[in-house]
Parts: C-alpha cells; sequence; structure tokens
C-alpha cells in the first residue's frame, strides 16, 4: 500500500471527516488535513506529537490560502513559513485527532481543527497581505436610463425626471462589490445635489458629477447612460430588443476620464417590457464585469505610482544589521532607488524611491526575516517611515505562545 492510500485510510476511520470543511461561527472555519512522520528510534509519542503539529500547520495553511490571492500567497511563501507556521496555535481553537496509524516507518494522523479567520485576517492584514479598505477606491455611479416610452432618461441627480429606480446601476454595483470596491452611496437613499450647492446644467454635466463626488469624499464617478431600442428584426410576433450601455470614469483627483467602457446586447420577446429589461440585464453583465476589471486594474496601477519618503533607521549592532537590512531590500521589487542621506554610528536616513506608498513599504519590509535581529516600525508618515533594530525572536517547540488555550477535543491511539 503506497503512503497516499495509508493516508486515504487514515481518514475512513472516521466518517465525520466526510463533512466537507464549513464555518461554524462567523469566524470560525473547519478544515481536516493529515499528518506524516517518520518515526525516530522507539519514540512513537514524539511522532504523533509532531504529525498532529504538521497536521494543524497544514489547516492554518489552507485557511490562508482561502483569505488571499494565489498570486499573493505564491509570492509571500518566506512570510507563510517564517511568521505565520510557526505560530500555528494561535490560530488553532480546537482540534480533534480523528485518527492515527503506523505506516512502514512513519505516524499518520488525520486532524480536524477549527480555524480563528477573525485572528489570521487581523495578521494578514497588517502585513499588507489582505487589502484593506483604504487601499480599495470609493465609486459614485450615476447612471441615466432611457426606455422607449420616456422622453428623457430617467436620473436621480438632476431632480426632474421622476421616479428612478435603475436595475442596471444594481447589476453593475453587484459587480464592482466583487472586487471589493465600495461605494459613496451606503444607503438605498440617493444624495440631494443641492444641498451640497451643486446643480446639474444636463443629465451627463460632467463637472458637477465630479463637484458631488467630491463632496461625496468618492475616488471615482462613474457617469453613465443605459438605453434600449426596438431592433427592425422580426421573426412572427417575436420582437428583438437591443440595450446599450455606455460608461465613463472620471478620476476625482486628476479630473481626468481615466475608463471608458461599453456594452451591447438583445433579447427576443412578444412584450416590450420583458424583452427590453431582459436585454439592459445582459448588457449590464456584461458592462459590469469589464468595468470591474478596469476600475480594479486602474486603481492598482494608481497606489503603485512612484514615491520618495525618508527611511529612518535606527538600533544597537547598527553597522553590521544596517548592512543586513540593505542586502535584503533588495529583494523588494518595487524599490527603485536608495540614497543615504545621513549614516552614524548608530543611526541611518536613506531616501527611497518606491512603486507604492510608504506604509505598503513598511509591509513589505515587515515580510522580511533577518537572521539574528527583528525589525520595529516606530512611525510611518507619507513623507517617512521610522524603523529600529531588536532583538531576535527564537520560536522553538516549547516557546511558542498561544493567548487562547487550544482545546483537544479527543486523542485516538
Amino acid at each position: 500500500m503506497s503512503l497516499c492510500l495509508a493516508l486515504f485510510a487514515v481518514l475512513l476511520m472516521d466518517s465525520a471527516l466526510f463533512i466537507p470543511p464549513q464555518a461554524l461561527a462567523a469566524n470560525v472555519i473547519t478544515h481536516v488535513t493529515t499528518g506524516s512522520v517518520k518515526i525516530k528510534g522507539q519514540d512513537l509519542p514524539g511522532a504523533k506529537q509532531k504529525a498532529v503539529k504538521q497536521a494543524l500547520a497544514k489547516s492554518v495553511e489552507q485557511a490562508v490560502a482561502q483569505l488571499v490571492s494565489r498570486d499573493v500567497f505564491a509570492s509571500n511563501l518566506e512570510f507563510l513559513y517564517s511568521r505565520i507556521l510557526p505560530l500555528t496555535q494561535d490560530y488553532v481553537v480546537t482540534y480533534r485527532v480523528m485518527a492515527g496509524m503506523t505506516y512502514s516507518d512513519r505516524y499518520l494522523v488525520g486532524v480536524e481543527s477549527k480555524i480563528n479567520q477573525t485572528r489570521l485576517e487581523e495578521q494578514l492584514k497588517i502585513a499588507g497581505l489582505i487589502k484593506t479598505v483604504t487601499d480599495r477606491p470609493v465609486v459614485l455611479m450615476l447612471i441615466a436610463e432611457e426606455s422607449l416610452d420616456a422622453s428623457r432618461a430617467r436620473n436621480w441627480w438632476t431632480g426632474d425626471t421622476g421616479p428612478y429606480a435603475s436595475t442596471v446601476e444594481a447589476i453593475i454595483k453587484a459587480m464592482l462589490q466583487q472586487k471589493r470596491i465600495l461605494f459613496a452611496r451606503r444607503d438605498t437613499t440617493y444624495p440631494n445635489p443641492t444641498s451640497y450647492n451643486i446643480n446639474f446644467t444636463s443629465t451627463y454635466d460632467t463637472q458637477a458629477a465630479m463637484d458631488l463626488g467630491r463632496a461625496l469624499k468618492a475616488d471615482l464617478v462613474v457617469l453613465g447612460r443605459a438605453s434600449t431600442s426596438e431592433s427592425g428584426n422580426r421573426m412572427g410576433d417575436q420582437r428583438a430588443f437591443d440595450a446599450n450601455i455606455d460608461l465613463i470614469v472620471f478620476d476625482i483627483n486628476s479630473q481626468a476620464q481615466v475608463i471608458h467602457t461599453t456594452a451591447k446586447s438583445t433579447a427576443k420577446s412578444h412584450m416590450e417590457y420583458e424583452g427590453t429589461t431582459q436585454a439592459l440585464e445582459a448588457a449590464a453583465e456584461k458592462a459590469g464585469m469589464d468595468l470591474a476589471q478596469k476600475i480594479d486594474t486602474f486603481w492598482s496601477r494608481t497606489l503603485r505610482q512612484k514615491k520618495q519618503f525618508d527611511l529612518t533607521v535606527e538600533g544597537d549592532n547598527f553597522l553590521t544589521r544596517f548592512i543586513t537590512l540593505k542586502r535584503r531590500m533588495r529583494d523588494i521589487r518595487d524599490i527603485e532607488n536608495m540614497q543615504p542621506k545621513e549614516i552614524g554610528a548608530r543611526h541611518a536616513v536613506m531616501r527611497m524611491t518606491f512603486k507604492g506608498s510608504s506604509s505598503q513599504f513598511a509591509n513589505a519590509l515587515l515580510l522580511k526575516t533577518f537572521e539574528g535581529f527583528g525589525l520595529e516600525i516606530l512611525e510611518v508618515t507619507d513623507d517617512q517611515v521610522k524603523i529600529r533594530f531588536t532583538a531576535p525572536t527564537v520560536l522553538g517547540d516549547e516557546q511558542i505562545a498561544n493567548p487562547t488555550p487550544i482545546t483537544q477535543e479527543k486523542i485516538e491511539n
């Protein structure tokens, strides 16, 4: 029997393992994992303990993979193996050894564990692996809809076109939410532009739209038009209806148009309302998907624009540690240049040119490990990052702390 089959047999020993992993609470997720460790000499208890630790580490690893994208996971293995997995027990709420067996010279174990997703997510946010809300753009959407029976496009911002309920806006908004894009209008009510001393001279008054976006603390304004028309094509009593959506995105900071997307769709129906609605919904899905991708790309590029700031470094054993720090910073790909401004016996100041903000740079530093010392981030502003060398933290098995004690529900020999 191969090792893979033996591990599978371990899982079959307890039918509870067929239950798919699921969250028992909003901040707890359940995983089933295996461990396999070689038995050294007659130390079977030691092999069991290490196999359980290995299975728990796999569970935490799976939880990280669920919280971040594949690219982020793959590019931050050093952080995972140096900062997260050595402290596996910090994230394990409870675990159960479901089955164990010896196979050849190895001990195999199957473990069900519950992971504190909230605590893990907090650590990943601190490290910058999960984007916080401040990393995502805030969007104001102004989409006017023209129907076959209306002489003018209905909207909510000019206040003179009657009731407004936009199917297109709802669909596109759902698409943007999948990219974790935020909205200036958080509730179901629409703001009154005149409350901000803003008057639209026309439905597509771009300056007024950007003024309203700024007043509502938006980063981007989506100004668009959705229209329907009846096609000349017919098949019996089946009529064809076309929908067209045209969206322009303006950047509040630069006051410039940064994105343009269009979408078209056609639907067939015996009834006008059904046909136009189906066509609009299909076009909105296309437009929303394209818009979400374009906004995400634009905003990522905006966050990665080159910025300059000072890096101030201080601490004991300064020279040796500073040389090591400079070498490790060469591995941070978004650093374009490092120029010394001051170098003393116990401190140094470097002028950094970095593709991103100073806080993103600080997060990148936190992901690095250093032999013989650590780093403490003392201060992060737009113009400066200040760090200090600290004594190393040794992570032996007996030194792994666990603020919330693990409950071992069951051990099966």
